[in-house]
């Protein structure tokens, strides 16, 4: 039986920064650096028959970019995915904070 920790392994590395964007570029002397949120988790079990099973998958947000020019550097974000993730985080401590109001209140 193949080890399935370094199958995963070799499969959870094509999850990542360069599945969302690729590999860094140079052009006309300006360097592009992709940045990425990027995660993947994995599963495995057997019943008391014996019958076994695993599944996995994993996930990958393009944040922005790192661009240097010379001796410049600067993050350029991906609005899109900020605002992806901003919205629910917002949402979130909006609620938290309404809850600790309450019961700072009593």
């Amino acid at each position: 039986m193949p080890n399935i920790a370094l199958e995963l392994g070799k499969q959870s590395a094509s999850v990542g920064v360069s599945s969302v964007y690729g590999e860094q570029q140079d052009v006309d002397g300006i360097r592009l650096v992709p940045v990425a949120l990027a995660w993947h988790g994995f599963g495995a079990g057997e019943d008391s028959d014996g019958s076994t099973g695993g599944g996995g998958g994993g996930a990958a947000i393009p944040v922005g970019a790192y661009i240097r020019k010379g001796s410049d550097l600067r993050f350029e974000p991906n609005l899109v995915a900020l605002l992806a993730v901003a919205v629910p985080l917002v949402w979130v401590s909006g609620k938290a904070l309404k809850g600790i109001i309450r019961v700072l209140k009593k």
